[in-house]
């Protein structure tokens, strides 16, 4: 990891913002830069956790998503829905944790059109190892103060609902 810079770089981006006469998004442009560089921040942690298990981000979530399905295996455009990529992100997923023996590829059993993917008992093994050590290293400190937590959660909440990540028909979210 490099040193530490001695200034705040978005804060000092903030202030020439406002210098060139940008003032009135400024504050808009520091939030965003801020949510980006926490995304990288928190991302390398991730995959520092999850490299030992060969395993990319998008790779882990697949094989969660599967191991918390009742049967371990899901239509593959559902598993893009629910993941929110692309079906062409799911299938190169696909194609590398089915090289490496822990999902295949199986005909849907009422839809000939679709394909499921389904979780095998060393992908099952591994999605509990890595989520272990996911929940000791990064998820029980995620580098956020606890009563910091909660509302973060309702800020990105609201945020993503209204870019229409999800509707709840007008019930709360938990937070």
């Amino acid at each position: 990891m490099a040193a530490p810079l001695p200034l705040d770089p978005i804060a000092e981006a903030h202030r020439q913002w406002i210098a060139h006469g940008w003032g009135e998004v400024a504050d808009g442009m520091a939030a965003v830069t801020s949510v980006m560089r926490a995304q990288q921040i928190m991302m390398a942690r991730v995959e520092e956790v999850l490299k030992p298990f060969g395993l990319t981000f998008a790779r882990y979530e697949l094989l969660t998503l599967l191991h918390f399905t009742k049967s371990g295996a899901l239509p593959m455009a559902k598993a893009s829905a629910r993941l929110q990529v692309h079906p062409t992100s799911v299938t190169n997923a696909v194609d590398r944790l089915e090289t490496a023996g822990l999902v295949r590829r199986t005909p849907h059993p009422t839809d000939r059109r679709a394909t499921l993917v389904e979780l095998t008992d060393e992908g099952r093994t591994l999605a509990v190892e890595a989520t272990e050590k996911l929940n000791a290293e990064v998820f029980a400190r995620p580098g956020i103060a606890d009563d910091q937590i909660e509302p973060l959660l309702r800020i990105l909440s609201g945020m993503r609902h209204d870019a229409g990540d999800f509707d709840t028909g007008g019930a709360p979210t938990k937070w």
